[in-house]
């Protein structure tokens, strides 16, 4: 996946960073499809006490901080009324995959200078300071690694083998992502 061809500078990078986010949350999601509702929500040792807790807080927050930088005047209802606490992988796959869909398309429309402009994530007890539209698409996929990371190793502790998560940006591993993202309708680039 070289530079050129996904565009180049940050603007290009936030693309191939959203892009490697839609195919890992597929990656995982799928293994994570061979576990019963109840092992899926078995407690187990994380930041968050099961896969069902970890992976659904990645799409709530997926979806707030989307919805903020899409400037969505309805953000802070999102702390009301957060999507729907899925029971299993399969039923959270598709939501997830749509909401990394969004965030795919919102960093193709970024340019350098949209990049740079400042925004305030809005929380329902306090008004933040602004942070430029690369900083919160930073902190967002940290998020989603750091999260995801989790989950890896809670689904090592179960019967199902965790899926490699690191095979996306060398030219090299070209082969092993190409059919999950024409899956995903993802040109190869």
């Amino acid at each position: 996946m070289a530079t050129a061809a996904r565009g180049g500078g940050l603007a290009g990078h936030f693309v191939a960073m959203a892009r490697n986010n839609i195919w890992s949350n597929h990656r995982l999601l799928r293994a994570c499809e061979a576990l019963t509702p109840a092992e899926f929500a078995a407690p187990r040792t994380s930041f968050f006490p099961s896969l069902r807790a970890t992976l659904n807080h990645i799409l709530w927050v997926d979806t707030y901080y989307i919805d903020a930088l899409e400037r969505d005047p309805t953000v802070l209802k999102r702390y009301d009324d957060p999507p729907p606490d899925f029971a299993d992988a399969a039923s959270l796959h598709d939501p997830q995959i749509a909401s990394d869909r969004r965030l795919v398309g919102f960093c193709q429309r970024q340019t350098e200078a949209t990049l740079a402009e400042g925004l305030v994530l809005p929380r329902p007890n306090r008004t933040p300071p602004p942070s430029t539209v690369a900083s919160i698409l930073e902190h967002l996929f940290q998020h989603q690694i750091h999260h995801r990371g989790q989950a890896h190793a809670m689904l090592a502790g179960t019967a199902v083998k965790p899926p490699q998560l690191d095979e996306f940006f060398l030219a090299g591993e070209e082969p092993l992502r190409r059919d999950e993202l024409r899956a995903l309708g993802l040109p190869e680039t």
